[in-house]
């Protein structure tokens, strides 16, 4: 894993963005507007990274294609939290999205009070059917501090020790060159 920080005006664009653009254009479970803006952040983070700048939002829905890199398509999926990522913790995936045509998913946590965002890990798209756990909606789950929430909509959960692990962002790139 490896964590950067959020500069301000990457978090000032992504505000504007949710006040401008509805990112939530699924037919059930959209997000709050604070689920969206993390989406965006952890979005814009890995893009700039990526040399490809913040997220637009005027092209609409990116049916899980956030980027393209090597001729993969990337979905760039990120959690809020207020507490640092531990090895232990799992991220959290709608069902809904399992359609969209996407290769690799790079699972991130954005630290909501010190701003920053940690890259959890990748995976493969095949090896994360192959590893994640499904919970319909309603499902009672239970986090490792013991806390618990109810699924709002299927959901499938993946740890992140399950994910392919990264130092920093050019051990990241030179994984996804060889692994594409």
């Amino acid at each position: 894993m490896f964590t950067v920080p959020v500069e301000n005006d990457l978090i000032k664009h992504c505000e504007a963005l949710i006040e401008s653009y509805n990112f939530g254009q699924r037919h059930t479970a959209n997000g709050t507007k604070e689920q969206q803006l993390t989406g965006v952040i952890g979005q814009s983070v890995i893009s700039t990274l990526f040399g490809l700048g913040y997220v637009n939002g005027a092209t609409g829905c990116d049916k899980g294609i956030d980027i393209i890199y090597k001729n993969k398509a990337i979905d760039v999926k990120t959690m809020g939290r207020t507490t640092d990522v531990k090895r232990s913790y799992t991220n959290n995936f709608l069902k809904l999205q399992d359609h969209f045509k996407t290769d690799i998913y790079i699972f991130c946590s954005y630290h909501k009070i010190k701003n920053e965002l940690t890259v959890c890990g990748w995976i493969s798209k095949p090896e994360f059917i192959l590893k994640r756990r499904y919970y319909p909606k309603g499902s009672t789950r239970t986090r490792s501090d013991q806390s618990t929430f109810v699924t709002f909509a299927d959901l499938y959960e993946i740890d992140i020790r399950d994910l392919v692990p990264v130092k920093n962002f050019e051990d990241l790139k030179q994984q996804l060159s060889q692994k594409i």
